[in-house]
């Protein structure tokens, strides 16, 4: 796995969060960061954080040793942006989903081979099935991949899934096991995948793609309130709705770390 980079550049798009170094980055910035890795031989991982990421990795400690191994800590939400410009810093915000979308873009204009895996059953299959409609040219392969404890490890089912996904030797892997589990997944397992390159958790991602979820409209997400919107479908969600609205912002204000 390529090194950590933990120290924070000499850019005003990146600032600390309880002792990590987030970096936000636009799309291409990540992707010539990332090829830049590449052609040095490393593979690359990439954590698309929020704020419930970054609270839960602050109370466990071996979380937050998984997300110090990653090599970008991008700004996945509007409350982490935020976040940042209270630190001082101007971030960009680049969406879990929109990552692993443009990644899917990328992946077909080079003739990458993409890996899915995660979802409840039958999702990541109806993901693949969307992407081949949107990406007629890209060569995709779907896994649910078993069963995963929290620090990585899987059941034999999980194990044959790597197994074939091994076999398929895909580019780029989107990860969907939901934190922290996914995270954990892609450091004990990457290494075992020599043709990956890029390796990101992608979260409800795959849902999105199968249509088992919705997105808030553009206007919300461009407001913030992409909270309000899943409050409104998922209210079962509230106590983490409240963590990335409420307890987040004051934790920021709390924490004596600074960029």
């Amino acid at each position: 796995m390529a090194q950590s980079m933990n120290r924070s550049p000499n850019t005003n798009s990146s600032f600390d969060c309880f002792g990590l170094v987030i970096r936000g980055l636009d799309y291409s910035e990540f992707l010539e960061q990332a090829d830049r890795l590449n052609e040095l031989g490393k593979q690359v991982m990439a954590v698309t954080a929020n704020p419930e990421i970054l609270l839960y990795a602050k109370k466990h400690p071996d979380y937050w040793n998984v997300l110090r191994q990653a090599d970008f800590r991008l700004v996945d939400s509007f409350g982490l942006q935020l976040a940042g410009k209270m630190r001082g810093a101007e971030p960009s915000r680049l969406a879990g989903v929109d990552l692993a979308w443009k990644l899917c873009d990328t992946a077909q204009v080079r003739g990458w081979k993409v890996g899915l895996i995660g979802g409840r059953t039958g999702v990541a299959d109806k993901a693949a099935w969307k992407l081949r409609q949107a990406f007629p040219k890209l060569q995709v392969m779907a896994e649910q991949g078993g069963g995963i404890n929290p620090d990585g490890t899987d059941d034999e089912t999980g194990a044959e899934a790597r197994y074939r996904l091994t076999h398929f030797a895909p580019d780029v892997m989107l990860v969907a096991f939901g934190h922290p589990r996914q995270e954990a997944w892609i450091v004990r397992h990457l290494h075992d995948m020599p043709s990956v390159k890029i390796a990101v958790g992608v979260g409800g991602t795959l849902d999105f793609w199968a249509g088992t979820r919705h997105r808030a409209p553009d206007w919300m997400r461009n407001l913030g309130l992409e909270w309000l919107y899943r409050l409104i479908r998922e209210p079962q969600r509230w106590k983490r709705i409240l963590d990335a609205v409420i307890i987040f912002p004051l934790a920021v204000l709390l924490d004596k770390r600074r960029r």
